[in-house]
């Protein structure tokens, strides 16, 4: 009963300190360095600084995703999975796949509050290189707040510039897996299921 009370404790201070997590991260892109934040609601943060080699792979991604707004998001995807095995040299340990409530402050493993703030770091390191064509970066928004029967879980948002919003949660693989990327609204709608 201690172990479920102390899980649920860590959810909702983690929630109540997402938004500052979020704004302070979101602050901390620049263009040279992208924050890796891991350890639960970015205890720790390490840095990542893209080589030039590193930054004309992200170009070639996003280069097949020219076409169309399905096509970047489908060079999105590729460009998260890119991200994460750069971020898996910086931590040097492989994030599971959904967070365990056991893994609060241990390096290198992420909640969806890491999870939805790297993703945002790069979309906006991607938008600032001009590598979004249909799409702009938008707040990360979460669902769920526990009084729903939904855990609290957050997402990094893209806007197409037709006004459509898309999650984009590399929380629910593996470091280095395909993130989901569906409409915000249907992800918005979904329970979630932690493992």
């Amino acid at each position: 009963m201690i172990s479920r009370t102390r899980s649920i404790s860590v959810i909702l201070v983690s929630v109540l300190l997402s938004g500052v997590a979020q704004s302070a991260h979101a602050q901390a892109v620049s263009v040279r360095v992208l924050e890796v934040c891991h350890g639960y609601g970015c205890a720790f943060r390490s840095k990542l600084s893209p080589t030039s080699a590193n930054t004309a792979s992200f170009v070639t991604i996003m280069a097949k995703g020219r076409a169309s707004p399905a096509a970047e998001r489908a060079a999105v995807a590729k460009a998260v999975q890119h991200y994460e095995t750069l971020a898996l040299k910086v931590t040097g340990v492989r994030d599971d796949a959904k967070s365990k409530f056991a893994a609060s402050r241990i390096h290198g493993q992420m909640d969806c509050i890491d999870e939805s703030g790297n993703t945002r770091g790069l979309l906006l390191y991607l938008q600032a290189r001009g590598l979004l064509r249909h799409h702009s970066v938008a707040a990360n928004t979460s669902r769920g707040f526990l009084l729903d029967g939904r855990y609290p879980h957050w997402t990094a948002v893209l806007r197409e510039r037709s006004g459509a919003n898309w999650s984009v949660d590399s929380w629910v693989e593996p470091m280095g897996g395909r993130p989901e990327i569906v409409p915000l609204q249907d992800w918005k709608s979904k329970r979630l299921s932690n493992g």
